[in-house]
């Protein structure tokens, strides 16, 4: 039987919360009746914990899923938030794009997970309908594993 992680090894969220985030996420997707999705969930390190692609999600779904939770992670908040200064601040985002070498999406579906102390988590991206519904979808995954979004709107 496996032996679990040392508790330092669990950089943020752990295995079963990305799957129960990702998970409830693509069943809020279906519910809502979205386009097929693509959910990320990354640790509070940045490492994939889970990536999970719907039959039918487009070509560069995962990439998009990946930027708007690599995108929240690195500015820390959600990137309803980074889409707002994207819009008025373009020139700060092409440089936050040069700088992440592109990897970040300045576009509503990536949010923080954070625990009951508003300790951060990860973050959670996902692609595939408008950002508006990605961002939709995000929420209710986190909120599946107990955990608290941060879209980027003050609580």
């Amino acid at each position: 039987m496996p032996q679990p992680a040392h508790p330092a090894a669990v950089n943020g969220l752990t295995l079963a919360q990305a799957e129960t985030i990702a998970d409830a996420a693509l069943a809020k997707g279906r519910e809502l009746g979205l386009l097929p999705l693509c959910v990320v969930v990354l640790d509070a390190g940045g490492h994939v914990k889970v990536m999970k692609r719907e039959d039918g999600a487009s070509l560069l779904r995962p990439e998009i899923a990946m930027g708007k939770a690599y995108g929240a992670l690195a500015m820390g908040f959600g990137t309803r938030e980074l889409a707002r200064r994207a819009q008025s601040m373009p020139g700060f985002t092409n440089a936050l794009s040069d700088l992440t070498g592109g990897k970040a999406v300045p576009a509503q579906g990536g949010v923080l997970v954070r625990d009951a102390a508003h300790v951060l988590l990860g973050a959670v991206g996902i692609s595939g309908d408008v950002s508006a519904k990605d961002e939709e979808a995000c929420i209710a995954g986190i909120e599946a594993a107990g955990l608290a979004p941060d879209t980027g709107d003050p609580a």
